[in-house]
């Protein structure tokens, strides 16, 4: 990255960014804070609940009100309203702000872009710098900046405690479906940052993809982090990969699968967990 003076300009670059993101508010932020806003997402809903004014919070998505897809503990969800994401329900609740991602209905999107409705159209990150900017740019878009920069400084202050030196220890993150987050991806990140090497490219991967048992088993890692290691097969007890010593079984050690959905606030319990891990093995 090039600089002024000697300094870097990551920050310069941020703050360029933030901007463009929030162009499309200028309608808003031309009168009074936003008062009624739509999340479209539940990776939004986590972050717009605890820095709104909840008078500000006219609706979530229906997915934060289902407990198997929720990234907000389910009683603090069910006290705001639910959409379900279509063009008529989001304009029935007369927003002046709407929250939505790249994955939001295009239908829905032109409905809201002909009544000249302000939207923020929030992406996914893939590192943990990313995902504290989203806080900010989300903060910033309700006119809670102050908010915003108060949940990142608690955030950055429980993934210091998280963060583990030195060379990382070798892991593989496989749900028991298969899937594998892959690199690029926010919980490789979480990983690094805890003490972990993802071996997903070893394995041959260039993103977010599936590893079969078969594969699993032809090369296994030494370290195994899985959603349910009880739903994993016998097979997988008796693997064991080769070290200098001698062979040794695959460790294995549960992850909860919900800490993959978004990053926000729940890259803290993601990353305590992750450290947990790293600390138990030897």
């Amino acid at each position: 990255m090039a600089s002024r003076g000697g300094r870097p300009l990551w920050g310069f670059v941020r703050s360029c960014r933030r901007l463009l993101l929030l162009v499309s508010l200028l309608p808003v932020a031309a009168g009074a804070k936003p008062m009624r806003v739509v999340s479209m997402n539940p990776c939004i809903d986590s972050v717009l609940v605890r820095v709104a004014d909840g008078a500000q919070v006219a609706a979530i998505s229906h997915w934060s009100h289902d407990p198997a897809a929720t990234s907000l503990p389910i009683s603090v969800a069910r006290r705001f309203p639910a959409q379900g994401g279509t063009a008529e329900e989001v304009i029935a609740l007369k927003p002046d702000l709407v929250l939505m991602t790249p994955y939001t209905p295009l239908a829905t999107r032109a409905a809201l872009a002909r009544l000249k409705v302000p939207t923020v159209s929030i992406g996914v990150p893939a590192t943990i710098a990313g995902s504290l900017d989203q806080v900010r740019v989300i903060a910033d878009a309700v006119g809670q900046g102050g908010r915003g920069a108060v949940l990142v400084r608690r955030i950055e202050a429980e993934l210091a405690l998280a963060r583990r030196a030195g060379p990382g220890q070798p892991a593989l993150m496989r749900m028991a479906s298969g899937f594998v987050p892959g690199p690029g991806s926010l919980s490789e990140a979480l990983m690094a940052h805890a003490g972990l090497f993802s071996v997903a490219a070893d394995r041959g991967l260039t993103g977010a993809g599936v590893i079969g048992l078969e594969a699993l088993a032809l090369d296994p890692p030494a370290l195994l982090i899985t959603d349910r290691p009880e739903a994993l097969p016998p097979l997988v007890a008796k693997l064991t990969f080769e070290t200098e010593a001698g062979r040794r079984p695959v460790k294995v050690a549960a992850f909860d699968r919900h800490l993959l959905n978004c990053g926000g606030p729940s890259l803290v319990p993601a990353a305590r967990r992750l450290a947990a891990i790293r600390d138990s093995l030897p």
